[in-house]
């Protein structure tokens, strides 16, 4: 029984190699790398994707901080490194696309890039055989990631670049409503929220979509940095896909040594940077209902000139055909701004729209601006942030959509009247008069309000301070103050109602009212040697015939009593006075 199994596996054995002797084997170049860590040979050079591989990388300089790469694919997993440094292995998974690919053997900030060294074969398909019918295909969209790689060849801990992924339609019909959402985690997106929208992908059709990221500050320690895409789409009848890629990328650690010999690098562009150094309104307190005018000043704070600035006040953003965020997109559309999806809730702008294309700036120049705007009248007392974007260009065409926020105070102080509750009477010199003052409350809502004090520099007041407290909306509080008015003409009377606003900062309202003073008039003296006082003339003295016709007259009957004193008109210049 022992020899027919022999005999059995032998068979297999053979069958088996005559199977892959009849798989073409790629011709493959002589290996050749370039850099600062030495690499000699790459073996396996040629290998099928139906299962993992181990490759054997040879050299010198080899570290258990090395990492192993392929261009347009990703890290690979470092399995083992030879004591001597002289050789490590890296596993190639299952799966990988076929084609060829350039191997980069990364050490800190040293590389050695092996350009075309591995080539990855998909094995022939064996064809059905004849007297069975073959399956029908299943036929749908399938979305799979044709390449990706970002600004930079390593990343750094904390570092912002731009990453980007070539999508490609494996599947049979059109995929549409393409979303592709970044997942945080070892990188956290910008710009965009982690969200990108693709146009629809016919059949072997491909898309490049660009996404801004920041490396996280975990990744210190670590070799390899992952980044977890998902991909939600639809076919052309509605019915809904998903896929989840996981593309990684070699992680430089942090306090490496300085490179011995230069690195081959992408050709960093000066990036502009756009910030509101200033800002004012005018007027500087800002009221619900009231107009006011916001200037600013725009600042290009970056090493490159900004091109093409559209500032959208409220928040938005603009493209021009491609990706924002720092880096160009392949052109899916006309481009376009929005603008019409801003906050608008306290302030909103007038006299032109909150859209406003500002030009170029030079890199260290400044730009004043200007704006004018309502506060909504329904607006609280409060501290508002307002945002604004700026969309802009670099040198070369790589759009950036830049976010800001200024913060605009609003206050609601009371509206109130002073004034007087009835016309005041008549004022005289040196004579207390009533002053009936009153407060009104004309706002929608109850005020609190503190003294109410009244004061003048041409009288002397009292009873002229009250406190108010709580008055309701369309009430009011009388103050009858006392004032006694030191010359005559117009008296000026200051009324001073303080309160605390919004902020909790004391506040005074003042009004000024006026009222008429008049002066005494002081009585003439009469002419001297004419009519008393009284406008009588003095009696004539009696004689003393006079008074022996009193008493005969008086003997008889008759009136016997003293002359009367005779009122006699004062007179006046130019008038003639007849006696009687």
């Amino acid at each position: 029984m022992t020899k027919p199994k022999q005999l059995f596996k032998f068979l297999v054995t053979l069958a088996m190699a005559i199977v892959s002797l009849a798989q073409p084997a790629p011709v493959l170049a002589q290996i050749s790398c370039s850099g600062s860590i030495t690499v000699t040979d790459i073996q396996p050079r040629a290998i099928y994707n139906v299962a993992s591989v181990d490759i054997v990388i040879t050299g010198a300089g080899f570290t258990v901080d090395t990492v192993v790469s392929l261009d347009n694919y990703g890290a690979l997993t470092t399995a083992s490194v030879s004591g001597a440094g002289d050789s490590l292995v890296a596993i190639v998974p299952a799966g990988v696309p076929a084609g060829t690919y350039t191997v980069r053997v990364i050490d800190g900030a040293n590389a050695a890039i092996c350009a075309s060294a591995i080539t990855v074969t998909a094995p022939t398909s064996t064809p059905a055989a004849t007297h069975t019918s073959a399956p029908t295909n299943f036929v749908r969209p399938v979305i799979a990631v044709d390449s990706y790689g970002a600004s930079s060849p390593t990343i750094t801990p904390g570092q912002d670049l731009d990453f980007d992924v070539t999508l490609i339609n494996w599947g049979q019909i059109t995929a549409t409503n393409i979303v592709l959402n970044f997942t945080p985690g070892d990188f956290t997106p910008r710009v965009t929220g982690g969200q990108r929208v693709a146009g629809p992908l016919e059949v072997g059709q491909r898309v490049k979509v660009y996404q801004p990221l920041t490396a996280s500050s975990g990744l210190s320690g670590k070799s390899v940095a992952t980044l977890e895409v998902k991909a939600e789409y639809t076919d052309v009848s509605g019915k809904a896909y998903t896929e989840t890629f996981t593309l990684t990328f070699p992680v430089v650690k942090q306090g490496a040594g300085p490179t011995k010999t230069p690195t081959p690098t992408n050709t960093l562009v000066p990036r502009p940077q756009l910030l509101v150094k200033a800002y004012k309104t005018d007027p500087e307190t800002l009221k619900p209902g009231e107009k006011f005018t916001l200037f600013f000043e725009l600042a290009n704070t970056g090493a490159g000139e900004a091109k093409r600035i559209t500032m959208i006040l409220g928040g938005g953003s603009a493209s021009g055909g491609g990706s924002s965020g720092g880096t160009p997109g392949a052109s899916t559309g006309s481009g376009g701004i929005s603008g019409g999806s801003g906050d608008f809730s306290n302030f909103a702008p007038l006299g032109s729209a909150n859209v406003q294309f500002l030009g170029d700036i030079a890199s260290g120049a400044t730009l004043s601006l200007k704006q004018s705007f309502i506060v909504n009248a329904s607006a609280k007392a409060g501290a508002f942030p307002m945002k604004i974007t700026f969309a802009y260009a670099d040198g070369i065409g790589n759009n950036f959509n830049d976010d800001q926020a200024i913060t605009l105070l609003v206050y609601a102080p009371p509206l109130v009247e002073v004034s007087f509750y009835r016309p005041p009477d008549p004022f005289f010199v040196g004579q207390p008069g009533q002053l009936p003052l009153q407060i009104v409350n004309k706002s929608r809502s109850l005020v609190l309000l503190g003294n109410m004090t009244v004061t003048s520099a041409g009288a002397e007041l009292s009873n002229n301070t009250i406190l108010i407290g709580n008055l309701d909306a369309g009430g009011s509080f009388p103050l009858d103050a006392v004032a006694i008015p030191s010359q005559p003409g117009p008296l000026e009377v200051v009324v001073a109602v303080d309160y605390v606003d919004d902020f909790n900062q004391p506040q005074i309202i003042t009004e000024t009212l006026t009222v008429e003073v008049i002066d005494i008039p002081t009585p003439e003296p009469g002419f001297s040697g004419g009519p008393n006082a009284d406008g009588l003339s003095p009696t004539e003295p009696e004689s003393m015939w006079d008074k022996i016709v009193r008493f005969v007259a008086g003997f008889f009957g008759f009136d016997s009593a003293p002359p009367e004193s005779v009122a006699t008109p004062i007179p006046v210049e130019g008038e003639v006075i007849v006696a009687p």
